[in-house]
């Protein structure tokens, strides 16, 4: 397995924002996580990723323990959240070959990742002036310098216009052969067309898990599970 969960929890004070969540994600699938505003999915993403930790309970990924060893398990994933930071004064490649000094990444393998997400035209403009649905593929690109194992995508879609939908659900499919992907979104649709299982998050805790036969019944289906 690529990220085991055992009873996550997270207080911010009084506020309980995960309450004893316990999930395992297998390595070679895509898993999405649904949730309202306010259900703990960022949180949720952010444990995983070692970016804060969890008040109590265990989080491993690729058999390193996220409280014990958080740098150890951010070398082995890429991260793209949901408010993406980026320099926009920088180009778009410049800013590739940025994040791939801060990873010590070879820089040959730029152009792989400007290829994966189709970022060809727009690596010699400036990230300030793209549009949002392009930021978001820089962040993507970002995410992939490492060649992660594992994958932790915090609303990917956001601001993409259909065409760039399809690019971008046929990259994920593509690179999650041998990658662990997590993502979370709004869209049932997104679900449908990519997702191995869907975890539905409310309150801070799990209500429901759907394999690949419950997807496929549809985003009608998974709305009613979603409302319950």
């Amino acid at each position: 397995m690529s990220i085991r969960l055992e009873n996550i929890s997270k207080n911010y004070g009084a506020q309980k924002a995960l309450n004893e969540v316990t999930l395992t994600i297998e390595k070679g699938q895509i898993t999405g996580l649904l949730g309202p505003n306010g259900a703990g999915k960022s949180t949720l993403m952010k444990i995983i990723t070692g970016a804060i930790l969890p008040t109590s309970g265990t989080a491993v990924v690729n058999g390193v323990d996220v409280v014990a060893s958080p740098l150890q398990v951010q070398q082995s994933l890429g991260y793209l959240p949901e408010h993406n930071p980026q320099y926009l004064e920088l180009y778009v490649r410049e800013y590739l070959e940025y994040v791939a000094q801060l990873y010590k990444v070879d820089k040959k393998r730029i152009p792989t990742v400007i290829e994966q997400t189709v970022l060809g035209p727009e690596q010699h403009k400036k990230i300030g002036s793209l549009s949002k649905g392009y930021r978001q593929r820089v962040g993507l690109a970002a995410a992939l310098i490492p060649d992660p194992e594992v994958l932790i995508l915090d609303e990917p879609t956001t601001g993409l216009d259909p065409a760039q939908l399809i690019e971008i659900r046929t990259l994920l499919k593509n690179i999650a052969t041998d990658k662990t992907v997590l993502f979370s979104t709004h869209i049932m649709q997104e679900v449908v067309e990519l997702c191995d299982t869907v975890v539905f998050l409310k309150a801070g805790e799990i209500k429901q898990q759907c394999n690949r036969a419950e997807i496929e019944q549809g985003s009608a289906h998974l709305e009613r599970l979603f409302s319950a």
